[in-house]
């Protein structure tokens, strides 16, 4: 990379940050006074108990499940929740817990693999079953069970989901049981003189019928707790935290017309108004009517000083034959940042950097770690890191946002709705919506696609909207989109044999973009947009449904 020496050399290394956050430094002028850390045992639910708390109107975080008593007393958590993993706890390689963490304390729930560590760190018995048990289980209260906090306002029978083949067959010293199943002995457990409380199952989903009332009992009534993480609350701590650290200094902003940077624009724009300058690269591979967008709504509407760099052309020349998605993502990031800063150049006494990054971001690009070993699922454009020599401080709001707390915190901070709810869009673009090279002509085909995808889901949603007045009703789409894959395929049109692209509709249900299930479409609507398509966009003849849930794919398909 090419160093950019007239910028100022000044505040924190994007190196520097990147390494602190590797190491477990988890922005603590960022964190509510209370909160709750979730110990991560590589749990397919980990995020969402962090989801759960936080629906609960509690702060929770994620850190990685061998954090040390130390470690964690600085942060000072207000309770502790310990996620379920795949691993066996007595196996040679198996995640332990720095028995320490057991005694500092604070309140502790676990949950599955949780249950099972705490148990064999302070003494208890957990080995093999000769039977599992997987999906919805009928658990039952004992006497102590029913006197419990933990399940207080729930009844002596309920189902629970339960996912698991290992189980403890003998408490630790200071234990008893409070539940059990036909199958599990020891379905929770607890010890109410340490407030450390244990459950085989998992209270945070949603087939656990009582879950959310289980986990409100330990937020509430076991650790004292209030529900005060608000979006009101998080707008006025924002708020202050920038302008106590931008002070008289300007800020420079990588604003992509997305939901995510829209929202860090307005609520920095909010705290320091035009000390902000947002530069809106436009790298030629945005949906149809985009760039207009941008222009209106942040240069015309809210007056936020904005650079429109047109690098259409630098960018088809960059990815001319390249048809590898982990490479168009870096290339494009890479290139991003040099456009970027080319700008950043003519631009005096710029001090600080806001960026867009959300919590799926850095779960999803590994740059946190999250118990012992993180993987890339795919690289984030955000998240590569700087020119050598270019020194900036950080400024990441979102940090610790989940999607749809980012629209949430969007529409309070008064942006129109039309931007807040807009698709989800990827940096690179269009250009990992197209498989194998991008071409002129394939950005053609498929801007057009996707334009005629989103308006007739737009309009179904709309429908939906109007008729429950819920806007993320259980049949609503979260997220749609065309793909374009690298193939053509054999059609008739007006009596002609074609031989033209097929366009893949990929529509999904989620709330954060962590998991995401593939969308119910009727079948009209499906009709609908196939005829518009082939109809409509030169060099389509065949529209296909991807039908595949997040895991095993991701929602994006490079």
């Amino acid at each position: 990379m090419e160093r950019h020496n007239k910028l100022p050399v000044q505040g924190l290394r994007w190196r520097e940050a990147r390494r602190c956050r590797r190491s477990g430094d988890f922005m603590n002028e960022a964190r509510p006074q209370q909160f709750v850390a979730v110990l991560d045992f590589g749990a397919q639910y980990g995020q969402l108990i962090a989801r759960r708390v936080r629906d609960l109107h509690v702060y929770s975080e994620i850190v990685p499940c061998d954090i040390s008593a130390d470690e964690l007393s600085v942060m000072k958590p207000s309770a502790l929740i310990l996620s379920g993993g795949p691993a066996s706890v007595y196996a040679e390689d198996a995640p332990h817990i720095d028995p320490n963490v057991l005694a500092l304390g604070v309140p502790v729930f676990g949950f599955c693999y949780g249950h099972q560590i705490i148990a064999a760190t302070l003494g208890g018995v957990v080995g093999h079953t000769e039977k599992g048990e997987y999906g919805p289980a009928r658990l039952s209260l004992n006497e102590a069970g029913s006197r419990s906090k933990i399940f207080d306002r729930t009844p002596d029978k309920q189902t629970v989901w339960m996912s698991h083949r290992d189980a403890v067959s003998s408490v630790p010293e200071g234990f008893i049981v409070t539940a059990s199943t036909d199958v599990c002995p020891v379905a929770a457990m607890e010890d109410p003189a340490r407030r450390l409380y244990t459950t085989q199952f998992h209270p945070e989903v949603n087939h656990t019928e009582f879950g959310s009332q289980m986990l409100s009992n330990f937020l509430f009534d076991i650790c004292g707790l209030e529900p005060t993480w608000t979006m009101d609350n998080i707008i006025e701590q924002k708020v202050a935290e920038i302008r106590q650290k931008v002070g008289d200094g300007r800020v420079i902003l990588a604003l992509s017309g997305g939901v995510d940077s829209s929202v860090v624009a307005a609520l920095v724009h909010r705290a320091i108004g035009d000390q902000l300058t947002c530069v809106f690269v436009n790298h030629g591979m945005l949906r149809k009517g985009e760039p207009e967008m941008v222009e209106q709504v942040f240069r015309k509407q809210f007056n936020v000083p904005l650079v429109h760099v047109h690098a259409e052309e630098r960018y088809a020349k960059l990815l001319a034959g390249v048809t590898e998605p982990e490479q168009k993502r870096r290339l494009i990031g890479t290139e991003f940042w040099k456009v970027f800063f080319e700008e950043a150049q003519k631009l005096d006494g710029v001090q600080f950097l806001a960026q867009g990054t959300i919590y799926p971001d850095i779960i999803e690009s590994g740059a946190r770690k999250t118990g012992g070993k993180a993987s890339t699922i795919k690289s984030h454009h955000n998240l590569i890191p700087f020119p050598e020599g270019v020194h900036f401080d950080l400024i990441e709001p979102l940090d610790h946002f989940f999607k749809d707390e980012v629209r949430e915190l969007g529409v309070s901070l008064g942006l129109p709705e039309n931007l807040v709810y807009r698709q989800p869009f990827p940096g690179p673009g269009l250009a990992i919506r197209i498989i194998g090279e991008v071409t002129p002509e394939k950005l053609e085909i498929l801007r057009n696609a996707d334009a005629i995808v989103r308006e007739e889901i737009d309009a179904y949603n709309a429908r939906l909207f109007k008729e429950t007045g819920e806007r993320n009703s259980a049949h609503s789409v979260w997220q749609y989109f065309a793909v374009l894959p690298d193939i053509k395929s054999v059609g008739v049109m007006g009596d002609e044999r074609t031989y033209a692209r097929p366009v893949i509709l990929r529509a999904v249900e989620s709330s954060d973009a962590m998991t995401a299930d593939w969308a119910k479409l009727p079948y009209e609507l499906l009709g609908r947009i196939s005829s518009r398509v082939v109809g409509e966009v030169a060099g389509v003849n065949r529209v296909a449904y991807d039908i595949t849930p997040k895991p095993p794919a991701t929602i994006e398909w490079e």
